[in-house]
């Protein structure tokens, strides 16, 4: 059988795609090119999960919002005007459907819809209908505001949604990555997205890039020219990566790994340049201060990959990237990336945060344009048949290094239960 010409196994339930025996881990090609396979998902991993939404940072006044899409539906996020509450609403009128929210980011006082003029405030209350006399008064319009979300929660600033009213509570869902978390909004402080993004497309199923974003292994033969772009700018690389990867429950998983380049938060290397040494010596002693020798050492010499399941990965490696990705099919995904930085950053770290940034994981810098060749090149071969699993059992034998392959399986194992229609986690 190939993964070309015939039917996963069992895709109706999702049984027989992921199959774990002694030290063998291995999941069924079909996993990544069945269109069966991409509406289960849709069905029993993005409506059942908590998925990121955005930054408190992004709506900080009254009346400011963003509008993306979120598991595949468009929804946007705005700051209350009257409690000044982050609300989080389904992007449709509920006169019509049409969007409501039109402009990728912005302030209002009232979100008007186009198509008829239903106006809605910043609490989603209706409160504008032109010729509202011709329907009566038995029409309720308290009923016919905008629709939240079943469930939106916060945690350090990242906001997530969720359309199963049923899930379990943000904080017990994120279980293990909340350490993670604390350790990216504390090292950063006042922390705040920087406007703009970098937005792109992938021809490759989208839980290749989830395994992408916590694979030491692939880092150095895929990655060779950036490493030696950074022996060149004077980095020293001799003392190679030393770390582990860890599942964190719940399908969530990182790689923490010793840098071995320079960091901005508080881990200074020639590349920053010598008028950053003093600031980021201050920043260093500041966290020190805070948190102690032990706790700032590793907010500042240590870098981590984080996958928050399904669909979140925050790399706090030589810059914060926020990176969320959806399915469009089974062979293409939508990538969606933020900057993350303290809100009262030196100009001149600012601007090394974001040099750092885009030469590395922006969308034309040193490492995403080989992770997309990568990833797409793994969707072609899928193509080619012949092969039916994938191997992901490296390091089963040993304790994990940040170069196996333990925190893919943790994201598989959890993908697994959700497909297969055994979910005990999320609700």
């Amino acid at each position: 059988m190939t993964v070309t010409d015939s039917a996963p196994p069992a895709v109706g339930t999702g049984g027989g795609l992921v199959e774990e025996e002694g030290h063998r881990f291995r999941v069924h090609r079909s996993s990544m090119t069945s269109p069966e396979i991409h509406a289960l998902e849709l069905e029993r991993v993005f409506a059942h999960s908590w998925l990121y939404v955005g930054h408190e940072s992004e709506v900080r006044e009254p009346g400011d919002y963003v509008r993306r899409p979120v598991g595949g539906r468009p929804l946007f996020m705005v700051r209350a005007a009257k409690s000044r509450e982050i609300r989080v609403f389904h992007n449709t009128c509920s006169h019509r459907g049409a969007v409501v929210c039109r402009k990728d980011s912005g302030n209002a006082k009232v979100f008007q819809c186009f198509y008829h003029a239903w106006s809605f405030d910043t609490e989603g209350k209706l409160v504008g209908v032109p010729g509202r006399d011709a329907y009566g008064e038995g029409l309720d319009f308290s009923e016919l505001g905008l629709r939240p979300v079943a469930r939106m929660a916060s945690y350090r600033g990242f906001v997530f949604a969720s359309y199963d009213p049923d899930i379990v509570e943000l904080d017990e869902y994120l279980a293990g990555a909340k350490e993670y978390l604390d350790l990216a909004a504390d090292g950063l402080g006042s922390a705040e997205i920087i406007s703009g993004s970098n937005q792109y497309a992938i021809d490759a199923n989208w839980k290749l890039l989830v395994e992408n974003s916590i694979d030491g292994y692939h880092a150095v033969p895929t990655h060779d020219t950036y490493f030696k772009y950074l022996v060149a700018l004077g980095t020293d690389l001799s003392t190679g990566v030393d770390g582990v990867g860890r599942s964190l429950g719940n399908g969530h998983a990182v790689i923490d790994y010793h840098a071995p380049w320079g960091r901005p938060v508080a881990k200074w290397e020639p590349m920053f340049g010598e008028d950053g040494r003093e600031e980021i010596a201050r920043l260093r002693a500041d966290l020190v201060e805070r948190f102690g020798e032990e706790r700032a050492a590793r907010m500042a010499e240590t870098n981590r990959n984080l996958f928050v399941y399904p669909n979140l990965i925050i790399n706090d490696i030589m810059a914060v990237t926020v990176r969320t990705f959806m399915p469009v099919s089974a062979d293409r995904m939508e990538v969606t990336a933020w900057e993350l930085a303290p809100a009262d950053e030196m100009p001149q770290l600012r601007q090394r945060r974001l040099d750092s940034f885009l030469t590395f994981l922006g969308p034309g810098g040193f490492a995403t344009p080989d992770d997309i060749e990568a990833l797409e090149s793994c969707q072609q071969g899928f193509r080619s048949g012949g092969i039916e699993w994938n191997d992901i059992s490296r390091g089963m034998a040993r304790d994990p290094h940040a170069d196996d392959e333990e925190q893919m399986r943790a994201f598989w194992r959890r993908w697994h239960e959700q497909v297969s229609g055994r979910d005990g986690v999320g609700r």
